[in-house]
């Protein structure tokens, strides 16, 4: 099995970390405001039967893009974990590939995440704008990915998804990871019928993928009935081809261990035949990440 998402950092790095603890989407953080190491996460997933790992950048100073994905690789040097690399960049500016030539050095580099959800609640917003998948200066910066051969993960809420198809649309040849099949927030049936329909818009696009990841992020709990329905509706929707798990760990550590949420998406894909399974816990990731 593959984790196709997690978090490590430390702590003494960051310092913006140890001031006040900051309103954050998944509520209150105290438990994780501290170093999460490589060596913790191994043990959380001692004995599950996870054989590969990638590493998601988790918004350290945008100056400090390089140092992140440089630590990262310095890790797994040592440890042999992760197993890739999602760095950052900014992709906003008139052009990206001074960035990218910085990280291309690395090995374990696979793709490229900048955060472009919007909300109209401020908690939940991200970009300072809500139309930014749409920015051609963005488009243009993000198709750059296709030369160096990586991914880019794209985090947007509903309302963009139309926004960020014509994004998909406008680089053919870049893989999108869709993270967290698309963040469902409001679980009232008119949110949820407007998550389906912008999934499907979103799917219409070949080179977008989708990642069950991080359901507790909204509910701010292991809820093994609402992963089944998210796994068996995304999947509906995208198909478990382009479907891949991933833990959001250390973040759905507040509310859970890893063993818990990994027997809740065990269970919820229980109903999936066995191809099905196989696709979302191994060969998606393995094929979108170049694991």
């Amino acid at each position: 099995m593959i984790d196709a998402h997690h978090h490590i950092w430390l702590q003494k790095d960051l310092p913006w970390l140890l001031g006040p603890e900051q309103p954050r989407i998944f509520g209150p953080y105290a438990a994780i405001k501290r170093d999460y190491t490589i060596e913790e996460y191994l043990d959380d997933i001692a004995g599950l039967g996870i054989e590969k790992s990638v590493y998601v950048q988790a918004n350290w100073a945008p100056n400090w893009f390089e140092d992140e994905v440089a630590w990262v690789q310095l890790v797994a040097d040592a440890h042999g974990w992760p197993h890739g690399i999602v760095g950052y960049a900014d992709f906003t500016g008139p052009d990206v590939r001074p960035q990218l030539d910085r990280l291309a050095k690395y090995p374990l580099m696979r793709g490229v995440r900048q955060q472009l959800h919007w909300h109209e609640k401020p908690l939940y917003r991200f970009a300072n704008r809500p139309d930014l998948p749409a920015d051609p200066a963005l488009q243009r910066n993000i198709a750059h990915l296709a030369a160096y051969g990586w991914s880019f993960d794209l985090q947007v809420f509903a309302p963009q998804m139309e926004d960020a198809a014509a994004l998909a649309e406008a680089c053919p040849d870049v893989t999108f990871i869709l993270q967290h099949a698309g963040m469902l927030e409001d679980v009232s049936e008119n949110g949820r019928k407007a998550w389906r329909s912008a999934m499907r818009r979103l799917a219409k696009c070949p080179n977008v993928v989708t990642k069950l990841s991080a359901f507790g992020t909204f509910i701010h709990r292991n809820d093994p009935d609402f992963i089944a329905t998210m796994i068996a509706e995304t999947v509906k929707i995208f198909g478990a081809s382009r479907c891949l798990f991933g833990s959001n760990f250390p973040i759905e550590k507040i509310w859970t261990d890893y063993p818990s949420l990994l027997a809740a998406f065990r269970k919820g894909a229980d109903a999936l035949g066995e191809r099905q399974r196989k696709a979302i816990f191994e060969t998606t990731a393995q094929r979108v990440y170049r694991l």
